[in-house]
């Protein structure tokens, strides 16, 4: 979110007002107003002591996005799930192969195609064709949408696109048709010595749109003078919550120290399970154990900003994606008396995958409505 556009209001270093004042003063993350969708969480009170140091800061914060993006590669693409409770703006998940980009307004457009051909000129300044590995949902037609706009971006920014995919059984070019009676044709992919492409098409660059849930296929590996984003390990096959957010509170503690505030205010504590199983009840007691300490935890600090909240965690896959493997809890006992249909829906996540490490993450409740 650009400092410039972020308004928060309710801010814990601000006196806490009455829970329905509060209520209708809490807002963050106006959109450009060209593109703002009606927010029923506008801004009415005056801007508080966070929102105030925030744009101050904004030289500082900018300077600091610089520097940190000249010592470390950023992700090709990516998308975040933020959660705004007025008093706290944290993000609870990231996701590096991102889906939704049919969403984006047609306004969005042109941004979209200059940050793509900016993102494509640091890797491959040179890049000609573009292979997409897209998931295997051809039933799944919002995906469709979002690979199809994908596609779109892509060849505005100046680069040949076609689709690769993994589906084994697509034995030859496929046609898929789309709601609104467009077309996209998913190819095998085809790999040549140390390449990958398809039939008659030898691309510079390889994007996955495809999170690996299922494991590294052997058709993506020790690729030769070929650009694979994002890389192999940023597949959920070896990918964990856990550690993503472990690194994530470092950098929101250098953070929140440059802004002089409390890194709790962007950052939501969790805890990890290693040896779960949801069907014969193997690491319960992890389960309630942590819980209930993080449930403390969050107490503790509601107490400290006078926040009039009930506390929440969530229990979720730690390397899960596509909502699957996802709990709410408001009390350490209710992880005892788990229901079958809760218990399946936690045994398993997206293609098969048996759930056995889970993270649990303070729940930030949201008050942002369109």
């Amino acid at each position: 979110v650009p400092p410039s556009s972020l308004s928060m209001s309710q801010s814990p270093l601000t006196t806490p007002t009455t829970p329905s004042e509060a209520k209708s003063r809490r807002t963050l993350c106006h959109a450009p107003e060209a593109t703002a969708p009606p927010s029923i969480t506008a801004l009415t009170g005056p801007i508080n002591e966070l929102e105030q140091r925030i744009l101050e800061s904004m030289p500082a914060i900018e300077r600091w996005f610089r520097l940190e993006w000249m010592e470390h590669t950023p992700p090709f693409y990516s998308s975040v799930d933020l959660r705004n409770a007025g008093f706290k703006l944290a993000p609870v998940d990231t996701n590096l192969f991102p889906g939704g980009w049919n969403n984006l307004t047609p306004e969005m457009l042109p941004l979209a195609v200059q940050a793509a051909m900016a993102a494509i000129e640091k890797i491959c300044p040179e890049a000609k064709n573009l292979l997409l590995v897209p998931e295997k949902h051809t039933r799944n037609t919002f995906y469709l949408s979002n690979v199809q706009r994908l596609m779109q971006i892509f060849h505005q920014a100046g680069l040949n696109v076609r689709l690769g995919t993994l589906d084994t059984e697509v034995k030859a070019p496929t046609t898929l048709t789309l709601p609104d009676g467009s077309t996209l044709v998913v190819e095998p992919l085809l790999r040549t010595r140390g390449r990958l492409g398809v039939k008659d098409f030898d691309p510079c660059t390889i994007l996955l749109n495809n999170d690996l849930s299922a494991g590294i296929p052997k058709v993506l590996e020790n690729l030769h003078e070929q650009y694979l984003l994002p890389p192999l390990h940023a597949g959920w096959a070896v990918r964990r919550k856990t550690h993503h957010f472990q690194s994530y509170e470092e950098v929101a503690k250098k953070f929140a120290k440059l802004l002089g505030m409390d890194p709790w205010l962007i950052n939501p504590m969790f805890a990890r399970c290693g040896e779960v199983n949801f069907s014969d009840g193997a690491g319960a007691d992890c389960l309630m154990s942590n819980a209930e300490a993080l449930l403390g935890k969050i107490r503790r600090k509601y107490k400290e900003y006078g926040i009039n909240e009930k506390p929440f965690v969530v229990v979720k896959a730690d390397n899960g994606t596509y909502g699957m493997g996802i709990m709410t809890v408001r009390d350490a006992k209710e992880l005892d008396v788990v229901n079958r249909k809760t218990k399946n829906k936690m045994s398993v996540i997206k293609d098969g995958q048996e759930v056995t490490q889970v993270i649990i993450q303070e729940g930030v409740p949201t008050y942002e409505r369109v």
